[in-house]
């Protein structure tokens, strides 16, 4: 057999089958479809569930793929052994009811001894104990030996998991010589020792379980093949473990250059480099499939496994910013099987960037923090560090929990998990409260509502008609009558949107003959539309036929601004790219609310962009359709879906033109032309990863364009000038003023600042070769104190100080760093940092340069003292 590349493994196998009338499939993406049993996809078969239990038809009833997985449930695992790893990919040749042992077996057999020419006497089949017809195929059609045919029993070589579909197992293992052997005459596949490893697995589905244990023929049969690529290849390349494959040794030598480590000469060492090695490939991928850094799922899984590589990546020594550059690698060694690197490169880099750099932001200050906590601990005999440290490292320092472990481990201590644990269940509580009931429609009330028929929703084609009362709520208890104060009034049937999809809830009234009800909100609880009012007058009584009239003026504004947030969507992938995913919505009669997965604040030329593109599909009139669909049908269109969302069988989209095509049970205009006008107001951040985009549309145009005419001439007024023209030419003429006074005063300031900085650098303590200043000044401006360290910085190159500064009532910490001290380790934004964490603070800066800010008045002088220590475990 000759040595072959990862990656030709790959085109050999997926050729090979094709070559059998199978459909060759790309990789399903990382993040499972509708299917919120998996976080991840971890096997080759886990996209194809659906097919195997029939509930969604496969494009052919013979395919292959090579699958990228990711499994975690051993991350902390990684880099100590070269077996575990996060990232792999899973070869897998499927049969959908079509063919069955007599092909799956010897086309297996065929792969690998006469494509891949691996010797025969090398392979060695196993089968279940009781599966004669796979035997009869190894030994009779294939010609195997019968002594190296394995009969294994029913935990080694059966598939099954509780009822359902299920079958016996025939696995290959590749002999890899006795040096690796126990030593037995009796080795063979199944022994504990590293000899035989498994390359191949095929499952025959044909049985189905009954959950007692009895077992029937299926009358569809099914094959499930899996293979590890990485194993192969270990295999064909006669390597010990996945780290030493062509492709992934290209990032490990990466990781070493850069670290300037070689390989296999330090154990720790080692292990910090396969760390970063598997953790880079799994990061890439994940961010090319859309995950995005959080605190939350699979966001979470993204964030540790990046933040462990930062970590290892310091271990070896490597003080700066390294992921890109062990990604781009990484990227030429996959981007032929998987173009979506290359499309999706910049933004990648950027994803990896951006978190590395708020991790380094914080990590220097958190390992500082966890060091001396650990110091403490182990000085007093404590073997467990507090639930209430971890959480605190992780809660202001963004350290996960499972590296604050790992970090414990490497000194003998362990983690108070379980108080940990319910800290972070509190805090999950106070968030879950705080959005809460945001409706005010109590929980006593919903329950009142189990009974009711779902109302028939006829808010699509209309804005009132007659609907008859079948339920009158009051005060959490159901009335047969109102005639005064607030009610909720549930109809057979209404024009009223409920509150859903990001779009408000309509207003409008009730009416009958001597009653009106006007109705603030409207909401709906399982298909039962819920509208919140108040009584004007008269009384309405259950059974009563009441007029339902929608506000139009204000459903329309909604409109306008609901189809606008969908041209906003398709703007924004075309400006931005195909990374950007709806992440919420917000729509009402005066904004739209759009937030959404990018990773970096829009630039002015990008907001333009997105904005004119918006309005060229306003201007050019599309017609809107609103289609009610199969699903399947939906998504041939291109719909698009909002993640994690459940949809039924029937969905309605949305499509405005080619432009965009999206699930949606809003309500929306008919032509994109009566939007009117689109202007984003604003954007910001609201989460790592996810920016908003605030605008409005329509009469909101008009609106905005008013104000702004009336700030202008307010403006004008304050500046005195007659012609707003000439707004502009009174600002410059006042800010080259400014400047004048401020360049005044900075000459002042540092003359004052002069005359402190002598006596403050005579009282400096001694850390290693060089001083710091630590000092409080009480009702110091702020440009006075940045005077003193500006010059202590640029006067005394050994020196560094962090001063306090407070009125009463907040505190600011201001740091600065001296040459030499900064040539040696010293950062003044990470002992600000630091610094400014024991009082609940934050900030940072440069490393000759920084300011935070401060919380807890009562821990200043802590907070001071601790300088001494986080600055000798900065020095070199």
């Amino acid at each position: 057999m000759q040595w072959t590349s990862l990656n030709d493994l790959r085109e050999k196998y997926l050729a090979f089958f094709e070559s059998k009338n199978h459909l060759r499939l790309p990789s399903y993406p990382l993040v499972p479809h509708n299917d919120p049993s998996l976080l991840l996809i971890n096997s080759g078969m886990a996209p194809m569930k659906k097919f195997f239990t029939g509930e969604e038809i496969p494009p052919r009833n013979r395919v292959c793929t090579c699958q990228k997985c990711i499994r975690t449930p051993d991350l902390e695992r990684v880099g100590h052994t070269a077996r575990h790893g996060t990232f792999f990919e899973m070869l897998g040749n499927f049969s959908f009811g079509d063919y069955f042992k007599n092909e799956a077996i010897p086309w297996a057999w065929e792969f690998l001894t006469v494509t891949l020419e691996i010797p025969e006497n090398l392979l060695w089949p196993s089968i279940y104990e009781k599966d004669e017809e796979a035997y009869h195929l190894w030994a009779d059609v294939v010609g195997v030996p019968a002594e190296r045919i394995v009969r294994l029993g029913k935990a080694d070589n059966f598939w099954e998991h509780g009822s359902g579909p299920c079958g016996p197992c025939s696995e290959i293992y590749f002999d890899r010589g006795e040096a690796r052997g126990c030593g037995s005459p009796d080795c063979k596949p199944g022994c504990d020792c590293d000899r035989f490893m498994e390359i191949w697995n095929n499952v025959f589905s044909q049985f189905n379980n009954d959950g007692n244990g009895n077992y029937t023929e299926l009358a569809q049969k099914n094959i499930d093949t899996g293979m590890g690529l990485e194993r192969l290849a270990c295999v064909m390349q006669d390597v010990d473990n996945m780290f030493l494959v062509d492709t992934n040794r290209k990032i490990l030598d990466t990781v070493c250059e850069i670290a300037g480590k070689k390989y296999g000469a330090d154990k720790n060492d080692d292990i910090s480099i396969r760390v970063c090695t598997d953790h880079i490939k799994s990061a890439m991928f994940m961010i090319a499939d859309g995950v995005i850094p959080s605190n939350e799922g699979r966001g979470y899984v993204l964030r540790r496994i990046i933040r462990r590589a930062c970590r290892h990546g310091k271990l070896l020594g490597i003080n700066h910013a390294f992921l890109t550059d062990l990604c781009k690698v990484a990227m030429e060694q996959n981007c032929g099987a998987y173009p979506e690197l290359s499309e999706k490169s910049a933004y990648i880099l950027k994803v990896l960037t951006l978190e590395e750099e708020r991790f380094d932001a914080t990590i220097d200050a958190g390992l500082s923090i966890l060091s001396n906590i650990a110091r403490e601990s182990i000085a007093a005999g404590k073997t467990v560090i507090s639930g209430e440290d971890a959480f605190k490292l992780y809660d202001t320092f963004g350290f996960p929990i499972d590296l604050t472990r790992e970090i414990a481990e490497e000194q003998g201590l362990a983690i108070d998990e379980d108080t940990f644990k319910k800290l972070m269940q509190a805090q999950r509580e106070r968030a879950r409260a705080a959005r809460a009931n945001v409706s005010g429609w109590s929980n006593a009330s919903k329950t009142l509502l189990s009974g009711l028929p779902a109302t028939e929703f006829c808010g699509y084609t209309g804005t009132r008609c007659d609907a008859k009362v079948i339920a009158l709520i009051v005060d959490d208890m159901t009335v047969d009558e109102v005639s005064e104060g607030d009610v909720t009034v549930i109809l057979d049937k209404t024009p009223f949107y409920g509150e859903g999809g990001g779009q408000i809830g309509d207003t409008g009234t009730l009416m009958m003959e001597g009653a009106v009800i006007n109705i603030s909100n409207t909401q709906k609880s399982d298909g039962v539309y819920i509208h919140m009012g108040t009584v004007v007058n008269g009384a309405v009584k259950v059974g009563d036929t009441v007029g339902a009239v929608v506000d139009i003026a204000r459903r329309e504004n909604i409109m306008r601004n609901h189809s606008a947030c969908h041209l906003l969507q398709g703007a924004l992938r075309k400006v931005l790219g195909t990374h950007v995913e709806q992440a919420g919505s917000y729509v009402s009669d005066t904004v739209c609310r759009f937030d959404f997965t990018h990773f970096a604040a829009l630039t002015p030329k990008e907001l333009a962009a997105v904005e004119m593109l918006v309005n060229a599909n306003i201007l050019v009139g599309l017609g809107v359709d609103k289609l009610e669909l199969p699903i399947e049908e939906a998504k041939k269109l291109g719909a698009m879906a909002l993640f994690g969302e459940k949809y039924g069988d029937i969905v309605r989209v949305i499509k405005m033109g080619e432009f965009s095509t999206e699930f949606c049970g809003g309500t929306h205009v008919d032509n994109t032309a009566q939007i009117g006008l689109f202007k984003i107001v604003s954007e910001s951040s609201v989460a790592a990863g996810v920016r908003r985009i605030e605008a409005v549309s329509g009469k909101g145009v008009l609106e905005l364009i008013a104000q702004k005419d009336a700030l202008i001439l307010s403006t004008a007024k304050e500046l005195k000038v007659n012609n707003p023209a000439d707004i502009a030419h009174k600002a410059t003429q006042l800010q080259s003023e400014l400047n004048t006074a401020h360049k005044e005063i900075e000459v002042l300031n540092g003359k004052i600042a002069a005359s402190q900085v002598t006596d403050l650098v005579k009282n400096a303590v001694s850390v290693g070769d060089f001083k710091l200043v630590t000092a409080h000044m009480p009702g110091l401006a702020v440009d006075i104190a940045r005077s003193m360290t500006d010059k202590i910085k640029d006067t005394y190159a050994d020196v560094v100080a962090v001063i306090a500064i407070s009125d009463g009532e907040s505190v600011k910490f201001l740091s600065c760093a001296g040459k030499d001290a900064v040539a040696h380790g010293a950062h003044a934004g990470k002992l600000v940092g630091a610094v400014a964490a024991v009082t609940g603070g934050k900030g940072g800066g440069r490393p000759d340069s920084a300011m935070a800010g401060g919380r807890d008045l009562s821990k200043l002088d802590e907070a001071l003292a601790s300088a001494s220590a986080t600055l000798a475990s900065m020095l070199k």
